[in-house]
């Protein structure tokens, strides 16, 4: 099964994560209204066509539930942005992660107690 997902695929999935499954109603609901009904159906209708998504008929509505997890999916984006963006560096992608301004030392040092392990992992 393809794991890339189009901005807007994965818009939909993360409303369907956050939730545990979610109707085109409450799809448009968190997202603002940003997109119509009929856009949100079709879309809803390609990532069950990708495998990503199944549908249960509640009422006069379809409620959609995921059948990929954001961990699968981030995994294929995070491996196309380090190869496209980054060149395949790791070291920049980290570097750029950490670099933000906005990043609090206790985050910073979690992230540090977490390569120290990896380290030792890689070390064995």
């Amino acid at each position: 099964m393809a794991k890339h997902l189009t901005k807007r695929e994965l818009d939909l999935m993360a409303v369907v994560w956050k939730k545990g499954s979610a109707t085109v109603g409450e799809v448009l609901e968190s997202m603002g209204n940003e997109i119509t009904y009929s856009t949100v159906m079709t879309i809803f209708r390609t990532l069950e066509g990708k495998g990503h998504v199944r549908h249960q008929q509640e009422g006069r509505a379809f409620r959609f539930f995921a059948l990929t997890g954001p961990e699968d999916v981030g995994e294929s984006a995070l491996s196309r942005l380090l190869d496209k963006v980054y060149s395949g560096s790791r070291e920049l992608l980290v570097s750029r992660l950490i670099s933000s301004e906005d990043i609090s030392a206790d985050e910073l040092k979690k992230i540090r107690q977490q390569l120290d392990e990896r380290i030792k992992e890689v070390g064995k």
